[in-house]
Formats: structure tokens, C-alpha cells, sequence
């Protein structure tokens, strides 16, 4: 319960992190960056999207910056039982963000851009995460179907989307961690053995590398 008050307090008084935020030079450099990257011909567009892309990034840092761990307590994850660890306790702040940080973000980017385009922004957030997963699980389940390969990617892409609202690549690996441990009881529920498909994958990769090594 005082978890669940701190949370609540911290949402009701959050908007107002939200409004007047002045972008820091990193957060301009890369939402300068990253629009480049977008080719899109357009100083309008342009000038929209990378003050969104900025603001947001000040927005997501600065309620980091002023959320630390230690307003939370010690306590224990009620999933697992094991204590929480400093990480856990900012996922759980950092989740509590006033849902107007992403929100126009991405009001700004779906009106500026087709949704290929908006996804490449979303990676450059993630560092092409959904990408770089998908091709994990083609290796350790190589007859993956496209109904598999299908709902992965679905919840990928959620992942994706809720992982840009946090600081830094701890954080947003762990916000895929989340959606991962979805994909695999996926994957369990539907006639796969997750816990032996990795186990036959690992086992392939210390035999080969036993086997490069005897070369």
C-alpha cells in the first residue's frame, strides 16, 4: 500500500514535469540526428519531429533524474519474492510517468510521418531491439512459423513502444525482458518446450565453439 501511495502521489503531481520543458544539448543532438536520418525533405516536418523527439527525451531524463530509487523502500517483488533491486524500483518510478510524455511524442510523429518512419524512430530509441531479438529467437527455434514469428514481433513492437519512456538501455532491456518472458509462455502454450529449445540451442553453440577450437 505505500508503494501504491508513492505511485499515485507521484502521478498526480507529474504533469507539471511535463509542461515548460526546455531540451538539453544531448537530447537535441540526437533528436538532430535522428531526423536526419529520416531523409524527409521537409523543414516543416523536420523542425516538428525534432522537437518532439527533444522535448521527449528532456521529459523522459529529467522524471528519471528527479525519481530516484531511494523513494521506494525496500520491499520485495510480489512476482518473484526476491527483494527489489535498484533497477526494479525505477521501472516502478519510471512507469508512473504521466502518460503525456509518450502521448505527444508520438501524436507529433504519426502526423508528421508514414508508420515505417515512425518505427525507425522508435528504434533509434531501442537501438533496433525488435530487430536484434527476433533474429535471437530464429536461432534457438529454427522452424519458427509466421504466425509465431507474427505474435513475437507483436509483442516486440509493444515492448518497443513502452521502453522509450525510460532513461537508458538498462532499464529498456528490462521493459523487454518483460515482453520476452510473454513470448516464450507463448511459445509454451502452444505446443513448444521454451526451456529445451534453449537448452538444444546452447548446447549447438558449445559444440561449436569446442569444435573451432580443436581446428
Amino acid at each position: 500500500m505505500k508503494i501504491k501511495y508513492i505511485i499515485t502521489t507521484i502521478a498526480l503531481f507529474g504533469v507539471a514535469l511535463v509542461k515548460a520543458q526546455t531540451a538539453d544539448e544531448q537530447s537535441l543532438k540526437k533528436a538532430a540526428e535522428w531526423t536526419q536520418a529520416l531523409q524527409l525533405n521537409n523543414s516543416e516536418k523536420e523542425q516538428a519531429v525534432q522537437q518532439a523527439i527533444a522535448t521527449h527525451l528532456t521529459a523522459v531524463k529529467n522524471w528519471h533524474d528527479a525519481h530516484p530509487a531511494t523513494v521506494i523502500p525496500d520491499g520485495i517483488n510480489p512476482a518473484t519474492g526476491n527483494k527489489l533491486s535498484d533497477l526494479d524500483k525505477q521501472v516502478i518510478l519510471c512507469s508512473a510517468q504521466p502518460v503525456a510524455i509518450r502521448d505527444s511524442l508520438l501524436a507529433v510523429l504519426q502526423t508528421n510521418l508514414t508508420p515505417a518512419q515512425v518505427e525507425q524512430v522508435l528504434d533509434a530509441y531501442t537501438i533496433c531491439k525488435v530487430a536484434f531479438t527476433i533474429k535471437g529467437y530464429e536461432a534457438i527455434v529454427p522452424d519458427l512459423t509466421e504466425q509465431e514469428r507474427a505474435e513475437i514481433t507483436k509483442q516486440l513492437k509493444l515492448a518497443r513502444a513502452e521502453a522509450i519512456n525510460y532513461k537508458n538501455m538498462k532499464e529498456i532491456s528490462a521493459i523487454f525482458e518483460i515482453y520476452k518472458t510473454k513470448c516464450e509462455q507463448y511459445l509454451n502454450n502452444n505446443g513448444r518446450s521454451w526451456r529445451q529449445l534453449y537448452k538444444t540451442y546452447t548446447d549447438k553453440v558449445k559444440a561449436e565453439k569446442t569444435a573451432k577450437g580443436k581446428n
